[in-house]
């Protein structure tokens, strides 16, 4: 258990951090889970236009260090390849 005050400050700051990092990875995953449906159901045009709302938030994610910044940018391009392959 934290014993001095700033250590019991510090175990604050990082309980804030943490539900404010797992709220942007949650967000994240589903623009990723939301771009992915869209591409199994075929729809080229909902699945460009899932991955245009889905780009800024990945990239936000990774700006603020939630994930890596080349983890988001292979994310982003292997979505926008599958979409491009798409009929």
């Amino acid at each position: 258990m934290a014993t001095t005050k700033s250590a019991r400050k510090a175990t604050r700051v990082i309980a804030r951090r943490t539900a404010v990092n797992q709220a942007r990875r949650t967000r994240m995953r589903s623009a990723i889970r939301n771009v992915e449906e869209a591409i199994k159901g075929g729809d080229k045009k909902a699945a460009a236009a899932a991955l245009k709302k889905a780009e800024p938030i990945i990239m936000r994610a990774a700006q603020k260090g939630v994930a890596h910044k080349k983890t988001a940018s292979r994310k982003v391009s292997r979505l926008s390849h599958r979409i491009a392959k798409l009929a």
